[in-house]
């Protein structure tokens, strides 16, 4: 499923960063075409899905202004259907199917999950007025879609219905009443997974706070190829932190790979002296670097001069 889903994206005209390759990750690959960002997780079941690992993956989407998504196979209910769109803890979640009508045939999905089975998006508007049109009062109407009045009242304030319900409303109105469901406008709410420092080690604590001293705001990550979101009003960074001389090069590759992508600068910052200055574009920073700089500007001076 992974490799299809990225075949369909690069086909259809997005940049892809390359695969993760692990499960302790909250994501699989970025993907993005011109203000559409894609932070993509591949599942086989979505039951599997933890609440940790979609707050993370909530998160990271949100600093990085995109959407989180997450393709499935099956629940513990069966196979996901087609044409569908399923939620988990606020992320939208396509079958292969879909996702492959989406962006290879151009067809939105018109179906979303809720408790109790698959919905529709209706157009309140249009309902109200195809029946006002034939004069038909909400009790008449009701009668037809073998609803009550209160819910014909609520279908045309916006509320989804069965398919058979809006199938019998379409024909009976003679007018299309169903909209498609975009999953890439949904914005889930996301909150910082790690509230206090206290779980941070030392070195996470002394580069962080410095970086806090500086007027950045930090939201360290947990399952991610990067530490943390380093952000400002005009600034987002990929953060990474390397204590071990023997896996910065690989670190550093992942974090320029990802940065590249999203289109934001990255930066790994490391304790012991490296001859490397950058990695594949990734700026590499002494920690004792970091502690002489004085304000935004000389860590944004800093990080432009370890690109060249």
């Amino acid at each position: 499923m992974i490799d299809a889903s990225r075949e369909i994206l690069a086909k259809t005209g997005f940049y892809l960063s390359q695969r993760l390759d692990t499960r302790r990750i909250s994501f699989d690959f970025v993907a993005r075409r011109d203000d559409t960002l894609l932070v993509t997780k591949v599942l086989l079941n979505i039951d599997s899905l933890g609440r940790k690992r979609s707050q993370e993956l909530k998160m990271i989407a949100s600093c990085l202004e995109g959407t989180p998504l997450i393709l499935a196979g099956k629940s513990g209910a069966g196979k996901l259907e087609d044409g569908a769109i399923y939620s988990r803890f606020g992320i939208p979640i396509l079958s292969l199917g879909t996702f492959t009508d989406i962006f290879v045939e151009g067809v939105p999905p018109f179906m979303f999950s809720a408790p109790g089975g698959l919905y529709v998006k209706l157009d309140g508007t249009i309902i109200r007025r195809a029946r006002e049109k034939k004069s038909i009062s909400l009790g008449a109407l009701a009668e037809i879609a073998g609803v009550s009045r209160r819910t014909i009242q609520m279908y045309e304030d916006g509320m989804g219905a069965t398919v058979d319900v809006a199938l019998r409303l379409e024909e009976f109105l003679g007018e299309p009443i169903v909209q498609a469901v975009d999953p890439f406008h949904l914005k889930p709410d996301a909150d910082e997974i790690m509230t206090s420092w206290n779980q941070l080690d030392q070195f996470e604590r002394d580069v962080f706070g410095h970086l806090s001293m500086l007027g950045y705001s930090i939201v360290p990550t947990i399952r991610c190829p990067f530490d943390a979101v380093t952000r400002d009003r005009k600034v987002i960074l990929l953060t990474g932190l390397e204590r071990r001389q023997s896996d910065l090069s690989t670190k550093a590759k992942i974090v320029a790979n990802i940065s590249s992508v999203v289109e934001k600068d990255s930066v790994i910052f490391v304790r012991q002296l490296t001859v490397k200055r950058n990695i594949e574009g990734t700026p590499i920073i002494l920690e004792e670097e970091l502690k002489k700089v004085k304000d935004r500007e000389g860590m944004l001076d800093l990080i432009s001069e370890r690109k060249k």
